[in-house]
């Protein structure tokens, strides 16, 4: 997730895909072996007219549903590149059950879409798309970020120091056109996010987000992707859900607990976006459990509570499925890395944060993979299909796997008893019960009439 630093949203470059240096050289390249007929892949110029299918779209068999489960978000990285056997063992682990897996249009591992008004490049969109359709996923696009030329900058030109900046108003229909052209080409494609955290959508004078406009290029948006298909399921607004240690502090709200109070004009995005937007399927949100100044409150344990108290108070005020498009419980350094635990102690509070979650109402969830090139990659899904023995299921994917196999959408919670340590956290259907220890010591509690021994940081599933 993009933190804030003071009012703005502060994006790590390792995450970008960095292709603004060869931009040009390749749009020359494709312009030259179109005009001698050599095949253009993911080109395409074309400022009207219906977009291009790509490749062979995996139909759904049913209606899309507004809540799907629980999945994550392509990054930099993905198995999509790397080690052509490490990249098949990524593809097996995650082939094993259908996620929910997302992309963005541009950044975030794909180049810009549209260098220039009508010239199109869909070519590393592409290859995320296939990597989806292969690998059984649901796929979801979230509509993010837009080219230069309707942010102020030149055609043909890709500044990836600016990808957080918004289109001008100017250019928002330009957008949305943009997002039709997609949505055209993955029909396949039925759930859909616009924009990313309201990147660009500050209000420096205000000193609080710009709903209005980012509301305004939400409807063009919205009625763009209906418009290519009545039943595709659009949301947003994806506001950060920012969090202050104390109720007296600026902008605190009454939204709050031990874990801190989230930010009013979080909450105010939401308010004004939902009563002047056109149309929703689903509502999304995001946020760390600790607060802005970077403290998990009172512990990293119970800081996940406040992942419960915000999606109870957006599902109140909006009545719509709530979707988490990132969540973080794992204080980041100043490179926005997060690699100060154990894997073991990151599984439990991640654990942890998923049960907050579940238990405040969220239906969907995307977890934000961190993948890296090297041998250590803390939290990562996979491990790094760069290596010749990448591309093994790491824990969090099992954690994720198991959690949306054992509590889907619609899932009905029941209360267990459980004794011998009131700090053990839990979430149970008919079914399945996961348990998990927060302390770094084992515990021997009972559970739903059974006695168990945990031990330290441990993640356990029992049956019913």
């Amino acid at each position: 997730m993009g933190r804030h630093t003071g009012e703005c949203a502060v994006m790590r470059v390792e995450r970008w895909r960095l292709a603004g240096l060869i931009g040009a050289g390749v749009v020359a390249l494709a312009l030259l072996l179109s005009m001698c007929g050599f095949p253009s892949g993911g080109w395409r110029d074309d400022s009207r007219g219906p977009g291009e299918v790509y490749g062979t779209p995996r139909m759904p068999g049913a209606p899309p549903r507004p809540e799907l489960g629980w999945g994550f978000t392509h990054t930099q990285l993905s198995a999509d590149e790397g080690e052509k056997q490490a990249r098949e063992r990524a593809a097996d682990a995650l082939s094993q059950r259908s996620l929910p897996q997302n992309q963005h249009i541009m950044g975030w591992g794909a180049d810009n879409p549209e260098p220039s008004p009508g010239r199109y490049d869909f070519t590393a969109l592409d290859s995320r798309i296939e990597l989806v359709r292969r690998t059984g996923g649901t796929p979801v696009i979230t509509l993010c970020c837009a080219p230069d030329w309707m942010k102020g900058g030149s055609e043909g030109t890709t500044d990836w120091s600016k990808l957080e900046t918004a289109p001008s108003r100017a250019h928002y229909k330009d957008f949305a056109r943009l997002a039709g052209k997609v949505a055209e080409r993955y029909p396949d494609v039925r759930h859909f996010i616009v924009w990313n955290e309201f990147k660009g959508f500050f209000d420096d004078r205000k000193k609080r987000w710009d709903y209005e406009g980012y509301t305004e290029l939400y409807n063009l948006v919205y009625d763009e992707l209906k418009r290519v298909r009545e039943d595709n399921l659009v949301g947003g607004p994806y506001v950060v859900m920012d969090s202050v240690a104390s109720a007296d502090s600026d902008h605190a709200s009454a939204v709050s607990g031990d874990w801190g109070s989230i930010d009013q004009r979080a909450l105010d995005a939401v308010t004004y976006w939902n009563q002047h937007k056109r149309g929703a399927d689903f509502v999304v949100i995001d946020g760390a459990s600790y607060t802005k100044d970077q403290r998990l409150l009172p512990d990293e344990f119970a800081a996940t509570e406040k992942f419960t108290a915000a999606s109870r108070w957006v599902r109140k005020e909006t009545g719509l499925p709530l979707w988490w498009a990132e969540w973080y419980v794992e204080l980041s350094d100043e490179n926005d890395q997060r690699d100060g635990w154990s894997e073991r102690h990151r599984l439990a509070v991640h654990a942890t944060g998923m049960i907050a979650m579940a238990r405040g109402g969220a239906g969907t969830g995307f977890y934000w993979n961190p993948q890296r090139k090297g041998e250590e990659c803390a939290g990562c899904l996979w491990r790094s299909t760069h290596l010749p023995d990448g591309g093994r299921k790491l824990p969090i994917l099992e954690l994720l796997s198991r959690f949306g196999e054992a509590f889907p959408p619609g899932t009905r919670h029941e209360r267990v008893p459980v004794s011998g340590d009131d700090r053990v956290r839990l979430l149970a259907s008919a079914e399945a019960i996961l348990v998990v220890n927060p302390h770094d010591r084992p515990v021997q509690v009972t559970v739903d009439g059974q006695s168990i021994e945990l031990t330290g940081y441990e993640v356990r599933w029992l049956r019913r």
